[in-house]
């Protein structure tokens, strides 16, 4: 529910939920405030990062160290912005689909699940935060303890909005259902806990099939739904300490990289307000607005272009999305559509140089990365191929009415007006191949370049719309990473429940040589990719499986871009792929809408990841 409906309920209201929304609402002003000052403190210390290292040849050793402390408060805080305004992914088909009453009860239980998640982690993060205070972070000369703390804070003040979110929206009668419910289960699986122990891999088809299925079905977000089956494995089924699930999170949440996704985001606001989006949409509807589902090409070929120059999936959405839905919206595409498109051309263009992933598994297998660099541009072509067949084929009953051809005068006025704002991706993907600044940094060269083009070139730039940018921002940032954060931990759990070396041995031996090797771990890639965030499953299984795949005479390049093409998938299917609830939160678009619309694409990339493992020559004919 939004803040803006809360308010007019609160109109004229009394008593404890009077109290409750002016609480909510003092909570609000003072995250929403730091979280902005935040985003421009980060987009200030990176910038200033560049310019004394490749300007004055003078670099300040600080900027990364306190760069990432802050990004961490960011991240906490945007979960509070992000909890006040819904801005959490989750899906609401079932509540959408139930008459009124059951659909308020489901609600009440999803809030309840909010609750009890941020309510049972507030002491590991406690606990967490006493161990961190001892570790002195090096450039900074401070206490590791004042970073932990942003845990701490953000998970208290998530506790209290998600508790006073209760109170303004919920009755006592449905409260009290939903106490007895969720008591209900979580008192069963207690007095179960002999069983669940016994079980073994079975206790995790209960944890994180079941349970995770079950929350997710009923509404809560989908981070939240990871953190409290990931903490009620831990608690009810081992002897690991809860704080273990705080350490992964922050260490999820804590990759610098990742800190190029609020720029991003930034960065992609700032088109849109200074009016560089505009221009650049304009020019391409001069060269393909009169094709049916040209902006889908459009789409997929950008995304084609700019993977890779942040070393993010979700940054490389931010930076895309953002120019072209406002136009597609216009032309009348489905915004299912739109997330369907976006969400699959992120795992088509998992192979393309210089990709994180390809780095990544380079480095803890010893393959080449060069050569995963010239491995993985064809098979992302053939991904890319058959995405616009798909395009094509959605697309063939699109009204063209009144859509004519450009003049070729149109289509040069428009790319020069254009041509500033066009040379910015060529700008960002300079500035990190000449060494520049690094795929954290250049997102901060993109706001800079972008505000100096929207203050000087287009004269269009609104101070006032800063802020709500800002804010925006940070909710954005709170509900992807922690969706990272829980994912990270829930990784983790799985890792230590001996399951990734049961894993291992059950394919290699799996009947139908090299064929039914690969197909296996197509299958198995899939579904890991859909329950786990994809650097950590290509830690934690591709040193495992390359000898097995080198064994079987399967090359190292070819089985790798396999494996990432196949994580990629699961990554950005539903309902459990992370990346499709981003790429949703990056493009504004319900999952509702897009669930049922983003399976042909889907098959699609199956169907070309499959020629791709048939046809070894795909990845490894240029080597």
């Amino acid at each position: 529910m939004s803040v803006q409906v809360l308010q007019s309920q609160a109109v004229g209201a009394s008593g404890l939920r009077r109290i409750a929304f002016q609480l909510d609402r003092g909570i609000g002003h003072v995250t929403e405030a730091a979280g902005a000052a935040i985003v421009v403190a980060e987009t200030c210390i990176l910038f200033a990062g560049v310019v004394s290292r490749y300007v004055f040849d003078d670099p300040i050793i600080w900027t990364d160290e306190l760069a990432n402390f802050l990004f961490l408060w960011l991240s906490m805080l945007g979960t509070v912005v992000a909890l006040r305004g819904d801005g959490h992914m989750r899906l609401t088909t079932l509540v959408n689909i139930s008459r009124p009453s059951l659909g308020r009860w489901f609600n009440s239980v999803a809030a309840l699940v909010v609750v009890a998640f941020v309510l049972l982690i507030l002491l590991p993060a406690r606990e967490y935060l006493l161990e961190q205070q001892y570790t002195e972070l090096t450039t900074l000369g401070i206490s590791e303890g004042w970073r932990a703390l942003a845990i701490l804070v953000g998970m208290s003040l998530a506790a209290i909005v998600a508790i006073l979110r209760l109170i303004e929206t919920a009755t006592w009668r449905e409260f009290a259902l939903a106490v007895l419910v969720a008591g209900g289960v979580s008192l069963a699986l207690w007095l179960l806990q002999p069983q669940l122990v016994a079980l073994g891999f079975g206790s995790l088809v209960i944890f994180f099939v079941v349970i995770v299925g079950a929350c997710v079905a009923i509404g809560v977000p989908i981070a939240f739904a990871f953190g409290v089956a990931t903490m009620s494995y831990l608690a009810l089924t081992t002897d690991t300490p809860l704080s273990v699930v705080v350490n992964r999170m922050d260490d999820g949440m804590s990759n610098l990289l990742l800190l190029s996704v609020p720029m991003f985001v930034f960065l992609g606001l700032l088109m849109e307000m200074t009016g560089i989006a505009r221009v650049m949409v304009a020019f391409l509807v001069s060269l393909v607005g009169h094709v049916r589902g040209g902006l889908s090409y459009v789409l997929l070929g950008a995304m084609f272009l700019v993977s890779g120059i942040s070393g993010s999936k979700a940054a490389d959405m931010a930076a895309v999305a953002p120019v072209l839905f406002p136009e597609m919206r216009k032309r009348g595409q489905h915004p299912g559509e739109l997330a369907s498109l976006l969400a699959t051309s992120s795992a088509m263009s998992e192979t393309i140089p210089p990709s994180l992933v390809l780095i990544t598994i380079g480095s803890v297998t010893s393959v080449s990365i060069s050569a995963l660099f010239t491995g993985g541009l064809l098979p992302a072509l053939v991904a890319a191929l058959a995405l616009v067949v798909v395009a094509w084929w959605r697309s063939r009953g699109e009204d063209t009415t009144g859509r004519t051809r450009a003049p070729g005068r149109e289509i040069v006025r428009t790319l020069l007006v254009a041509l500033p704002g066009l040379t910015l991706p060529f700008v960002i993907r300079a500035a990190v191949v000449r060494g520049i600044a690094t795929a954290t940094e250049v997102s901060t060269v993109g706001v800079v370049y972008t505000a100096l083009l929207g203050l000087l070139v287009y004269r269009q730039f609104d101070w006032r719309r800063i802020y709500p940018l800002l804010v925006e921002t940070v909710a954005l940032t709170g509900a992807v990473m922690l969706i990272v954060g829980t994912a990270t931990a829930m990784s983790w759990g799985l890792t230590q429940s001996g399951f990734s070396n049961w894993l291992v041995a059950s394919m290699a031996g799996v009947p139908g040589g090299k064929a039914g090797f690969l197909g296996i771990t197509i299958v198995a890639f899939i579904i890991l990719g859909s329950v786990l965030e994809g650097i950590p499953a290509i830690l934690l299984f591709g040193p495992l499986l390359l000898p097995v795949a080198r064994a079987m005479g399967v090359h190292e390049v070819h089985y790798s871009i396999v494996v990432i093409l196949a994580m990629g998938i699961g990554l950005f299917a539903p309902p459990f792929g992370v990346g499709f609830y981003g790429a949703c939160a990056i493009g504004k678009i319900s999952p509702d809408d897009a669930i049922g619309r983003i399976w042909p694409y889907i098959f699609a990339l199956v169907v070309a990841l499959v020629v791709v493992a048939a046809f070894p020559w795909l990845s490894i004919g240029f080597l």
